[in-house]
């Protein structure tokens, strides 16, 4: 995978906001404000994040650098021994959770067996954690931490008001988001952060995966959900039972979203598991509704 450090922008975006590239793994952002620089998440690895602040020292303010963990998941934390001791390090206080669960070192392991590149990887957690939502003052800026659970659970978004921009990480993707499990609840979180996320009536809306800016993807992903609780909703109980709906013509990713050409087969068996999960957690809701009524 393509994980050189480049430095981008949107039509429309504000010269103080950079988008950080880790070629097609994960995108960060930089915000420049009168007060400090925040970066949102530190890329894979802390070689990555490195070779970031480099790159943008030139674009940097005078003030000091403050960096926010959007979430626990390896591509947007694993650089954080890039910035330890220099930048206070803030995420939610489910992120704590989720790095005591062994998993988290497990996936590092295995990312370790598959790629070099993670063997100098140091799981460093957050300095300063909230619960609900947190505001950082810029002065000419402001960056509302907002919880938005259900990709997974410490996952946070990113309010910019004087600018109208969300920076909506994972909450938010094209082609599709991914629930955290197959469970009902998940499902209603990643539902109800969405709805959250459009109900900010954002001018841009950037997520971490997916190059686009446009607050057309957040009404895309919502209509993605409410398609597959329809189809889900049409079949009878016995068939929702057997599972692996996912192969079966009408339940097929491509029957719900379109593929973007010239996507490499590696990112579009991603979606496709991503969409399993979806789609087990919208079959899990329905049964629980079938018990209930």
């Amino acid at each position: 995978m393509n994980s050189a450090v480049e430095l981008h922008s949107h039509p429309e975006l504000d010269e103080r906001i950079v988008i950080v590239c880790a070629g097609d793994e994960v995108d960060a952002v930089f915000v420049r404000t009168e007060r400090f620089n925040v970066l949102i998440d530190t890329l894979g690895t802390s070689e990555l994040c490195r070779t970031a602040l480099d790159l943008l020292e030139e674009r940097a303010g005078a003030g000091p650098l403050i960096v926010v963990n959007s979430h626990m998941d390896w591509d947007h934390f694993w650089g954080n021994a890039a910035v330890a001791g220099r930048a206070p390090i803030i995420a939610h206080a489910t992120a704590l959770d989720r790095l005591r669960d062994p998993a988290t070192k497990q996936v590092l392991i295995n990312k370790v067996g598959e790629d070099s590149r993670f063997g100098d990887v140091e799981i460093i957690g957050p300095d300063i954690t909230f619960s609900g939502s947190m505001t950082l003052n810029g002065g000419d800026l402001t960056l509302e931490l907002i919880h938005t659970p259900g990709h997974t659970p410490d996952h946070i978004a990113v309010w910019i008001p004087e600018l109208r921009i969300c920076l909506a990480v994972d909450a938010v993707e094209y082609p599709i988001p991914e629930v955290w499990s197959r469970s009902a609840a998940d499902l209603q979180l990643i539902r109800s952060s969405l709805q959250r996320i459009r109900d900010l009536n954002a001018r841009l809306v950037i997520p971490a995966h997916g190059r686009t800016s446009s607050p057309s993807i957040v009404d895309a992903n919502l209509a993605y959900f409410e398609a597959l609780a329809d189809s889900v909703g049409a079949l009878e109980e016995d068939r929702l039972r057997n599972g692996q709906l996912g192969s079966l013509n009408g339940f097929r990713l491509e029957d719900f979203v379109a593929i973007p050409e010239g996507m490499p087969l590696d990112t579009l068996a991603f979606y496709r598991n991503c969409h399993e999960t979806n789609l087990g957690a919208t079959v899990q809701a329905h049964l629980e509704t079938l018990k209930s009524a």
